[in-house]
């Protein structure tokens, strides 16, 4: 399955669903943010994924980054809210047009180590002064800026 985010661009699909979702700001000991190389569409991003029945966005949090990077953690705050109506996701294998919707959260590891899974071609611990360096998406470009920027409050977007 292929993914292709669409942001500000007048060519992009009509959403179709709008699904809850949440990403993971996990940082170590050492202050370095876990991000994984997503299967669909080969960017670097923070773990994360769409919120089952039955669960809360944190234990979405919490699953998520462990299904995808082996590592468990504890989520620890808010960085912000992204429901950016610009912005939506075609998944190629079944037609779904989402738009974004996620809560992205802070979170400290607690145990496991960086693994790959099916959602991952790589997971990594990366340094604050290197992320720049990683190939990633406007927006989840903009998600680990407002957690390096340290706000004060939640970004409510």
């Amino acid at each position: 399955m292929a993914r292709i985010d669409y942001l500000d661009d007048p060519s992009a699909p009509a959403a179709t669903t709008i699904v809850p979702s949440a990403n993971v700001v996990v940082t170590n000991d050492a202050g370095e943010i876990l991000l994984i190389r997503r299967s669909d569409n080969e960017n670097w991003a923070l773990p994360g994924g769409a919120m089952d029945p039955g669960e809360s966005l944190v234990q979405c949090g919490v699953r998520e980054t462990e299904e995808e990077t082996g590592i468990r953690c504890e989520i620890t705050g808010l960085v912000g809210v992204y429901t950016n109506p610009r912005h939506v996701i075609l998944y190629t294998s079944n037609g779904e047009v989402r738009q974004e919707c996620s809560l992205v959260f802070t979170a400290r590891m607690i145990g496991g180590e960086p693994r790959p899974s099916s959602e991952s071609l790589d997971v990594r611990w990366v340094p604050a002064g290197e992320i720049n360096d990683y190939q990633m998406h406007p927006s989840m470009r903009q998600r680990i800026g407002h957690f390096l920027e340290r706000r004060a409050s939640p970004y409510l977007g």
